[in-house]
């Protein structure tokens, strides 16, 4: 393996640690056919790029955002989004996080996901993502590792997916006008402003949008303004202001869009 510069990393019966870790700088260790990355901190912007492997990439404390050319995943600790090999994503983090990803060398795994998704994170999952970062930290018998990295690829693939995705359109005046959107949730745009905006008709605009998100306009609009409510309780503002800023009139009318969404009221939830 070679070590990033300034970096240095030592061997142990198979597992690799970086000697000098801060919670500022990242870690990576290799452990059978999967690399732990670590980062702990108050707020982090990635730059865009792409791994050779497939990424879990998860929060065991605070939320983060994934974007890639199919959309936006924003996940609490319950979650985790995945991403394929070779796609190109930007991560970053709302408030305080402790970043956990694992990169998953898919060459012998098999009946993974192809597209980025959310998925559930239970807890055997989440304990085995933390024994794996511990492995790195403190070195162990080979074999137990290896036996980790088996237990968690055979939990990953029966977790359920779920629907915390925002489909971007390709369509370049459609994305614009969804980035408009998206910065300002509450606003409060009618269908036929909607379709104005672009010089299409109604039953145009309906057809276009559903071609390029797979979504209605009015999901679209509910799911970016859920997205929007998770960032916003990850950084601990109250439920009237989120609601207030996802363009709701009451608390009561922003969480029960939450429940119908996510099975849970925003405090369960988190």
């Amino acid at each position: 393996m070679i070590a990033p510069k300034g970096m240095i990393f030592s061997q142990a019966k198979g597992i690799y640690r970086r000697d000098r870790i801060t919670s500022e700088m990242l870690e990576r260790a290799a452990i059978d056919r999967i690399t732990v990355v670590s980062k702990d901190a108050y707020r982090f912007v990635g730059v865009r790029h792409a791994h050779p492997q497939a990424q879990l990439i998860y929060a065991i404390s605070g939320t983060v955002s994934v974007t890639a050319a199919g959309g936006t995943w924003v996940v609490p600790p319950s979650r985790a989004v995945w991403v394929p090999a070779g796609i190109g994503h930007e991560t970053k983090s709302y408030a305080t996080v402790q970043f956990r990803a694992l990169l998953i060398d898919q060459a012998e795994v098999k009946e993974l996901p192809d597209a980025c998704a959310v998925v559930a994170v239970t807890p055997l999952l989440r304990e085995l993502i933390l024994r794996l970062a511990a492995l790195a930290d403190t070195p162990r018998d080979g074999e137990l590792g290896r036996a980790v990295t088996r237990l968690l690829l055979l939990e990953l693939a029966f977790l359920p997916v779920e629907p915390l995705n925002l489909p971007h359109p390709r369509h370049r005046p459609l994305a614009r006008f969804c980035e408009w959107i998206q910065s300002d949730p509450a606003r409060d745009v009618p269908l036929e402003e909607a379709a104005g905006a672009l010089h299409m008709s109604r039953s145009s605009f309906m057809r276009l949008f559903r071609r390029e998100t797979g979504l209605s306009f009015a999901h679209w609009r509910q799911q970016a303004r859920l997205l929007h409510a998770l960032a916003l309780l990850a950084e601990g503002q109250s439920i009237l202001n989120v609601a207030l800023a996802c363009g709701y009139d009451s608390p009561s009318a922003f969480s029960a869009m939450f429940r119908r969404s996510l099975g849970k009221s925003p405090s369960d939830y988190f």
